[in-house]
């Protein structure tokens, strides 16, 4: 699985954890695709104060996956439902996952 779309699924599930500043970093860079410089530039920080960051960012995320496989489990339920349900009614499970 592409790195970016993972990190884009984990963030799904625990951005809530991370500090406004940390939420914004991650969403320029991975959301509106803003270079670590125009990051930096937009708050008066150095490139290097982002890429420490987004690093750290990525480290927590996948941790905090390995502790509580949140992301894990919806994965292996639209698996198990795979097939079992309507398409319409697997899109409604997977809206709420």
């Amino acid at each position: 699985m592409d790195k970016v779309i993972y990190l884009n699924e984990l963030y799904d599930y625990y951005k809530e954890l991370f500090t406004s500043k940390q939420q914004m970093y991650f969403e320029d860079y991975y959301w509106n695709n803003l270079s670590l410089g125009e990051i930096a530039d937009n708050n008066n920080v150095s490139r290097n104060a982002i890429h420490n960051q987004l690093k750290i960012i990525e480290d927590k995320l996948i941790e905090l996956e390995n502790i509580l496989k949140l992301n894990k489990k919806k994965d292996n339920i639209i698996n198990l439902l795979n097939g079992k349900v309507d398409e319409k009614l697997l899109d409604e499970i997977k809206n709420l996952l």
